[in-house]
């Protein structure tokens, strides 16, 4: 055993991801160690192989050097498919035979921050996962000292190739914007639309961790001015806009109105459930009623599951289930892909869906019933105090006779709609939204929601936001 030990800053070590601010909370010696730990976990499992990728920011390159020097320390073959984005490293994976993966990415954080999202196997890597990484660091875990090796591979165009595959072709061409937020699928994206039919503008392609133009989260309506003023000027059928490392993916329709995740999952679910007639299609808790109702009118069966990137992947496999998302962008498609969120192939496959369709993106986000819900809404509430509240709720509804789901938090049914409560697993912060049919029903909703908190003795969230028509 040689003499290797390490301690993370404790902020670091997230539910989902290794992530901190780069010269404050994270540091290439965490690179280093995060390689040396992780090769170990790989070797001891009787792997040897771990591909690596990195996003556009400015701190990847030097990071990704400590985290190969890591993995290599530790005996491993390292295959290095350089800077593009994440679910280009997810494909690696399958495309190389990993035994393991590792992308160095900030995702939609702001440019000073950086992180590590890993795979074992084909299984996302997450929750006490990383916590036992955080241990094997700190108490010098590790197998002994050895040389590997690092190479570089392109599998750009095998990915790109890939994708197009699964895109049928039908009779309508298309106009199309695409915005990948200069993150890191900026240069893939370019390459994209030359194989695919129809016309194709793309902003914002060039890779900046510095983000010029605008944060690169497309859930966040702000983000999307770029993208919504093109397709207006442009007369597009729809955008298509990308986080910073392209595994969630904003939809703007042809009239300029943003889909939400959920929208764009029943447009999606529709047309897989014509292949899987009776299959599981899986939503996250923050998810509107409209979609679960939807998915089971298209002959599908809805499951509501907790929110998060590493769980949703995890009850696919458990289900079988061919399609997945969530509110944040996040789609999954097991149905001719591998179960990974990937953005770049979740915009192929709607694509696929509007060429052979006599339907606009538009008409079909104006045939979906129409709900009012209050924004994603998240308040400060202390990492010790937060799951406790959420507790003492549900123990108060079940008190009273609610018509609860405590798959992820408390989510109330009542005459009016629904209202969620649930605790973050990545910040100190609860997470609340509502949904009603009427402006009435809505403020009701809130109403409850907010007593709750307060009987908890916390302030209730601001609900002085705009409502979203849905």
């Amino acid at each position: 055993m040689d003499a290797f030990n390490h301690r993370f800053d404790p902020t670091s070590l997230r539910e989902y991801d290794i992530r901190g601010i780069v010269g404050k909370t994270l540091h290439g010696t965490d690179a280093f160690a995060i390689g040396r730990v992780f090769g170990t976990i790989v070797a001891r499992a009787g792997g040897g192989r771990v591909a690596v990728g990195r996003d556009g920011r400015l701190s990847s390159p030097e990071l990704e050097t400590h985290l190969v020097a890591g993995l290599v320390a530790s005996g491993m073959e390292v295959v290095r498919v350089g800077c593009g984005p994440t679910p280009m490293l997810y494909f690696a994976s399958y495309d190389q035979k990993a035994d393991g993966a590792v992308m160095l990415t900030g995702s939609h954080n702001p440019p000073d921050y950086n992180g590590f999202k890993m795979m074992i196997g084909k299984k996302p890597f997450f929750g006490k996962d990383i916590q036992e990484l955080g241990r094997m660091a700190a108490e010098g875990d590790v197998v002994p000292e050895a040389t590997g090796s690092s190479r570089e591979v392109d599998v750009s165009a095998t990915y790109i190739a890939r994708m197009v595959q699964d895109y049928g072709g039908g009779a309508k061409t298309l106009n199309v914007v695409w915005d990948p937020g200069n993150g890191s699928g900026g240069a893939i994206t370019e390459r994209l639309v030359r194989e695919l039919p129809g016309t194709h503008h793309v902003i914002n392609a060039e890779i900046d961790g510095r983000f010029p133009n605008h944060h690169p989260d497309p859930t966040v309506l702000k983000n999307l001015a770029q993208i919504i003023a093109k397709v207006k000027e442009t007369k597009a059928d729809l955008g298509i806009a990308f986080d910073g490392d392209a595994d969630r993916i904003g939809v703007v329709d042809g009239e300029g109105n943003m889909l939400f995740g959920d929208q764009l999952l029943v447009v999606l679910a529709r047309d897989v459930l014509k292949a899987h007639p009776g299959a599981t299609i899986i939503a996250d808790v923050k998810a509107s009623q409209v979609l679960f109702d939807e998915i089971a009118a298209a002959g599908g069966t809805p499951l509501m599951w907790r929110t998060g990137h590493s769980l949703i992947k995890q009850k696919m496999a458990e289900t079988g289930c061919p399609l997945a998302g969530e509110m944040s962008g996040h789609i999954f498609f097991a149905d001719k892909w591998y179960g990974f969120d990937d953005a770049l192939y979740s915009a192929v496959r709607l694509l696929d869906i509007l060429a052979r369709s006599d339907q606009s993106l538009a008409q079909m986000r104006a045939g979906l019933p129409q709900v009012l819900n209050t924004p994603e809404l998240r308040f400060n509430c202390e990492d010790t105090r937060k799951f406790e509240v959420v507790r003492e709720v549900a123990a108060r509804l079940d008190a009273e006779g609610a018509d609860v789901s405590a798959v992820d938090g408390v989510r109330v049914n009542t005459p009016d709609g629904w209202w969620l409560l649930r605790a973050s697993n990545t910040q100190a912060v609860l997470v609340a939204r509502a949904e009603a049919s009427s402006a009435e029903g809505l403020e009701r909703l809130k109403a409850q929601l907010a007593a709750q908190i307060e009987a908890s003795g916390l302030a209730a969230p601001d609900f002085s936001g705009e409502n979203a028509g849905h």
